[in-house]
């Protein structure tokens, strides 16, 4: 009994190592963003002034993926989908724009950007980007940007992987593209509803402007310091 509590024990400390390094040890995909992108300010843009996707550029396939640079981006960037005008596929919902939550997550601001079947959310200082793109796998793979720790001047923040799949106009997040779905977002009315696993539910109205607070992301995370070095 004590030997199959003992291996039992040794199992669980295993298998909770092997996730933690999965989580922040793991190689994180190469930065696939096109570089002027991330450099450029997002916060110039009109947000009520959305590109017509008459299928006259590019497609969402012909674009490098968008990802997050470390744990988050230093400033709000370009849009990653600017040049695409690939129509949008059957089941999906026009949700693009810029919002800010009125309800539940007061205050919270995201950027959605669609074309064809891909779906390009930053806000907080992250960039998840779905769908066919010209660089990587269509999951997002990306960081979910709050830091746990550091080592050194070294930040550690979650890996994160999700698909987004349209049904019937509600954009589903379903973990590492299999799991169950974790997030939603839909349209009702006009305002666009986020859904999120731990059951909160935010309401949000759209902005033309990002308002300034946007621009430069604040630290999220517990940000516990091991070995700190002076800079």
């Amino acid at each position: 009994m004590k030997r199959r509590l003992a291996r039992t024990a040794v199992t669980i400390s295993v298998l909770i190592v092997a996730v933690f390094w999965l989580l922040f040890f793991s190689p994180r995909p190469p930065l696939t963003i096109n570089p002027d992108t991330l450099a450029g300010d997002g916060s110039l843009q009109n947000y009520c002034e959305l590109p017509v996707l008459d299928g006259s550029g590019k497609l969402a396939a012909e674009i490098p993926k968008g990802n997050t640079p470390g744990c988050g981006y230093a400033h709000f960037p370009l849009p990653i989908l600017a040049d695409c005008t690939e129509p949008l596929i059957d089941g999906a919902a026009d949700i693009r724009g810029l919002w800010v939550g009125v309800e539940g997550k007061v205050g919270h601001v995201e950027r959605i950007e669609q074309c064809g079947g891909r779906t390009v959310i930053t806000s907080s200082g992250v960039i998840h980007d779905a769908g066919p793109n010209s660089t990587a796998h269509i999951n997002t793979d990306d960081t979910e940007g709050g830091v746990l720790f550091t080592l050194g001047n070294t930040a550690y923040c979650p890996r994160t992987s999700a698909s987004m799949t349209w049904n019937d106009g509600t954009l589903n997040f379903n973990l590492l593209g299999w799991g169950p779905i974790v997030v939603q977002r839909y349209l009702q009315g006009e305002q666009l509803v986020w859904e999120y696993a731990d059951g909160s539910i935010t309401r949000m109205d759209r902005l033309c402007q990002l308002p300034s607070a946007s621009v430069t992301p604040q630290p999220r995370g517990r940000r516990f310091q091991f070995f700190p070095k002076n800079s």
